[in-house]
């Protein structure tokens, strides 16, 4: 297993640079370190040495990641890749465009039906249908294969920094133990340097204060890299697979026409490209032996152990989701300042309040995929569901997630 899915990436890799080189993107070329912030977590460094040199990785371990702060050990990797996402979506747009496809935003699919040997999506645009479909969309929809049960959704922050002053590190850095933290350096589009530091993950929806999180991951930044002034900043969503490998394959064992990748766990870069070459092995009769192992590979104790606490998390969420609402008070949703939310028993059911800009908005606090109770998301201003990561803005538009509905006004 541990073959394959070193075997998955390095193919990932190496089809993603190619495909650059052709439109002459160029890739920056860095050092990867993975480091520990505590000595007693140095063994989780010599394990996954040991790991990556079973499957031929060159990786190196060091006393220190060479740093202006203090780590108690390293793992080395040069000449990785650094990409700007953004042109790598421009280049693939570019050539699905001339090779006659299309794209279609603003789009949401409503559900998927096989019938006759054909697909038939429906959207809210109308329906459309071919040979097969892939569904790409983090948590698939609709759920026939039970994903809602096997992954897990996490949500962190990214933030730029200004420094003034003093020489930024060169490489591209990634703590293994807490507090989770990675940071890299890349240039405006002026060509300042920023400093890009990523932290904070969290089950969507049980951040807590996700303003706090933030506010720690400044803190973070400035005690280590002094003067570092936020710029701006944003947050991303990803899924992992309570087996810990990725997925890409049959959506449920009864079909080989409706396909599903997922579960990149943040490392999207290359799983996802080696999803799309096992999912396109599949669809064309290929054969690539690294990702039928992937599919083939059963659930480990560890992930279902996992996937056992995970879902009791769910469980007890759901339940204490409503338990919470039912305690709430309608009243205080009237002293609710700009930016905040709570959900309040408002008659039968959970109401959302929230006040964005000035006005305030009233939705069901109900998430219309499997029924949890939404949490406000203070720094990203939208509705949250502790269950499974669907999200909401405070109007109640569908942002991601497996629901397909937005959330009812109230």
């Amino acid at each position: 297993m541990l073959g394959a899915y070193a075997e998955a990436n390095r193919e990932g890799q190496a089809w993603l640079l190619r495909e650059l080189a052709q439109h002459g993107d160029a890739v920056e070329r860095r050092t990867a370190v993975t480091f520990v912030h505590d000595a007693a977590h140095r063994e989780t460094l010599e394990r996954e040495a040991e790991a990556a040199r079973l499957v031929g990785l060159p990786i190196a371990l060091a006393d220190s990641a060479d740093l202006p702060f203090p780590t108690a050990g390293a793992l080395v990797l040069e000449h990785q890749a650094q990409l700007h996402p953004m042109r790598v979506l421009a280049v693939l747009a570019a050539e699905l465009r001339e090779r006659g496809g299309g794209i279609v935003e603003h789009c949401r699919v409503r559900d998927v039906a096989e019938e006759h040997g054909r697909v038939t999506l429906e959207t809210s645009l109308g329906s459309v249908s071919g040979e097969s479909c892939v569904l790409a969309t983090g948590m698939p929809i609709p759920d026939h294969g039970g994903f809602f049960a096997r992954l897990e959704p996490s949500r962190s922050f990214v933030a730029a920094y200004r420094v003034a002053g003093g020489e930024l590190p060169n490489g591209m850095y990634l703590s293994a133990d807490a507090p989770d933290r990675s940071f890299r350096t890349a240039e405006d589009a002026s060509g300042e340097p920023l400093l890009l530091v990523g932290g904070g993950a969290h089950v969507t929806g049980r951040g807590g204060d996700t303003a706090a999180v933030l506010a720690e991951l400044d803190a973070w930044t400035v005690e280590r890299f002094p003067g570092a002034r936020r710029s701006r900043w944003w947050a991303a969503q990803d899924y992992r697979m309570h087996s810990r490998v990725p997925y890409a394959g049959p959506l449920h064992p009864g079909t080989d026409r409706v396909l599903a990748a997922t579960g990149y766990a943040k490392w999207g870069m290359t799983n996802a490209v080696a999803a799309a070459l096992s999912v396109t092995s599949l669809l064309l009769g290929g054969r690539l032996d690294w990702a039928a192992t992937l599919r083939r590979h059963g659930p480990s104790l560890r992930g279902a152990g996992d996937a056992v606490g995970a879902n009791l998390a769910v469980a007890g969420r759901m339940l204490g989701g409503w338990a919470e609402a039912e305690l709430s008070d309608p009243a205080t949703a009237a002293a609710l300042g700009d930016g905040e939310g709570r959900v309040i028993r408002d008659g039968v059911a959970p109401v959302g309040v929230a006040r964005v800009d000035g006005a305030k908005c009233r939705v069901s606090g109900v998430c219309p995929h499997l029924g949890g109770v939404l949490r406000w998301n203070p720094a990203e201003r939208s509705w949250d569901c502790p269950l499974h990561g669907s999200r909401f803005t405070a109007r109640g538009e569908r942002l991601e997630g497996p629901a397909v509905t937005d959330l009812e006004p109230r």
